[in-house]
């Protein structure tokens, strides 16, 4: 599928946004309707705007919104923390844009997906030691390695409704280019694409009623 340097330009997490999108045309969403690299802001709450990676806007409804990020090596450690603050904060702040109606009074909720892509090497599979100067940390992430970690990170975000559904893949490069895994069958891309596209045919439905 590519090399290392695909991936840590972009062109791999381009791939995954060509992907999504014809997951979603063959729903009966036009690609007009679907919006990546250009007019992708929208606005926020604590923030005037934010550029997301791919938005559906159809007929004036905005039916979803999702974030697509990767993180190669070396540096796991800052990176998690960056990345999880990013895409909490991200989602607080577009929710609470929705509470004030600033994408419009529709009674249709926008789907909010994050998928999340990792390198599979040593440094991001070996155990890493937690530090407790005063209260302990969850278990769960005690000898967890940074792919565990954000394996139990993408899984929360959906257990506490940050976001409606997240996929969480893995990178592992070789000679032979680049084997994409998939750690966790609850987080995998097929059941990512069902949840969007069964919120594309509400999406359809509540446009429908609108006529």
């Amino acid at each position: 599928m590519g090399t290392r340097g695909a991936v840590t330009g972009g062109a791999h997490m381009d791939a995954f946004a060509e992907l999504v999108s014809s997951a979603i045309m063959e729903t009966g969403i036009p690609s007009s309707s679907i919006f990546k690299k250009t007019a992708v802001e929208l606005p926020g709450y604590y923030r005037p705007e934010k550029k997301w990676d791919l938005v559906v806007v159809h007929n004036g409804i905005l039916g979803a919104v999702i974030e697509l990020k990767s993180q190669m090596g070396p540096s796991f450690g800052n990176n998690f923390n960056n990345r999880t603050e990013e895409a909490i904060g991200s989602a607080t702040d577009i929710w609470v844009a929705y509470r004030e109606q600033r994408f419009g009074s529709h009674m249709i909720r926008p789907w909010l997906g994050y998928l999340f892509l990792l390198e599979d090497c040593e440094a991001s599979t070996s155990p890493v030691a937690v530090r407790e100067p005063h209260f302990a940390v969850d278990a769960v992430f005690k000898g967890a390695s940074y792919k565990k970690r954000y394996e139990i990170f993408c899984q929360r975000l959906v257990l506490e409704r940050v976001y409606d559904s997240s996929c969480f893949l893995t990178a592992k490069f070789s000679d032979k280019g680049v084997d994409v895994g998939e750690p966790n069958a609850n987080l995998s891309f097929s059941r990512f694409v069902s949840a969007l596209k069964g919120q594309m045919v509400q999406l359809q439905s509540q446009n429908v009623k609108n006529e």
